[in-house]
């Protein structure tokens, strides 16, 4: 989840330099975001505990083919920060503000990211060609109240390793090995890491300590998208509909619940790939792979 560049993408971006830019949102947020490559506008727009610079590699592989733009979301890296009260609808019109500014009509959305871009593919027809990777609506099952309590709580105190681990075991993200390990054991584990992360980060980067207070709003937005899949049946957007065979179940089970709402879409599932498959090569993706996937369905128009 380091925003630190791998081996790949230093060697592809001597091919695509990478601009920054920005663009001023409905309510006064900076939102900026990168640019690299030429030919048609494509966004992507990254999930939760992540920064622009979590898909670089992802996007120097489409820079062949695409002018590609990856926004950091507010209150990460290039952007401003969360406005009081914070509202969901205010990162629908970041987007939006993106896509106007560069003129965009193609969007890859990851997680979170894919819940800001449907709403958005919702309300307007500026989306004409939607990918997303496994939005994380929570259907039926029970909200992990206690756990979200403590994350909030552990933040409030300080402890921001403690907060991560509680975001963790609350979004099952992580391997399943060191999720199933007690607080008391996992936190330094978290804790030694964000330590190694912090030490060699260079300038631009986006860590987990920085990136740890957006879980909450991420939590928020998650939580009051809840089961409102129905109301995404009037997208117009030609989608994809991507998961992993890896993810967690009830992210698989989110993707399955939107080939049914929206029955024209194309469904996809990435074999042996999890959750962080379209991350930088060196945060455990698989960028080539999920690239070919969207070439394949972004030259389509």
């Amino acid at each position: 989840m380091t925003a630190s560049r791998s081996i790949a993408a230093e060697t592809l971006s001597v091919r695509a330099p990478i601009l920054t830019r920005s663009v001023t949102s409905a309510d006064g947020t900076l939102i900026g975001y990168r640019e690299l490559g030429a030919g048609p506008g494509l966004v992507i727009l990254h999930g939760t505990a992540q920064s622009s610079m979590s898909h670089i590699d992802l996007a120097l592989h489409l820079s062949t083919s695409h002018t590609v733009y990856l926004p950091d979301r507010r209150g990460r890296g290039l952007s401003g920060p969360f406005r009081s009260p914070y509202s969901p609808m205010q990162e629908v019109e970041d987007l939006r503000a993106v896509l106007a500014a560069t003129g965009a009509h193609k969007v890859f959305a990851m997680s979170a990211g894919a819940i800001v871009a449907l709403e958005a593919a919702r309300l307007d027809r500026d989306i004409h060609l939607l990918a997303v990777f496994e939005p994380p609506y929570l259907l039926s099952q029970p909200l992990p109240t206690d756990t979200l309590k403590r994350f909030d709580d552990e933040l409030a105190r300080g402890n921001v390793a403690g907060a991560l681990v509680a975001s963790m075991k609350a979004a099952r993200m992580g391997p399943a090995f060191l999720r199933a390990l007690p607080y008391w054991l996992l936190e330094p584990v978290v804790r030694t890491a964000m330590h190694h992360q912090d030490k060699k980060g260079t300038p631009g980067d986006v860590t987990l300590r920085a990136l740890a207070p957006t879980l909450h709003y991420d939590f928020e937005l998650a939580t009051t998208f809840r089961g409102a899949l129905e109301r995404l049946r009037g997208i117009s957007s030609k989608m994809l509909l991507l998961s992993g065979t890896r993810s967690p179940m009830y992210l698989r089970n989110s993707v399955d619940e939107l080939a049914r709402v929206l029955p024209r879409a194309t469904r996809v599932s990435l074999k042996g790939l999890g959750h962080e498959a379209a991350c930088n090569s060196h945060e455990r993706g698989s960028p080539a792979l999920v690239a070919e996937v969207l070439e394949r369905f972004f030259q389509e128009i």
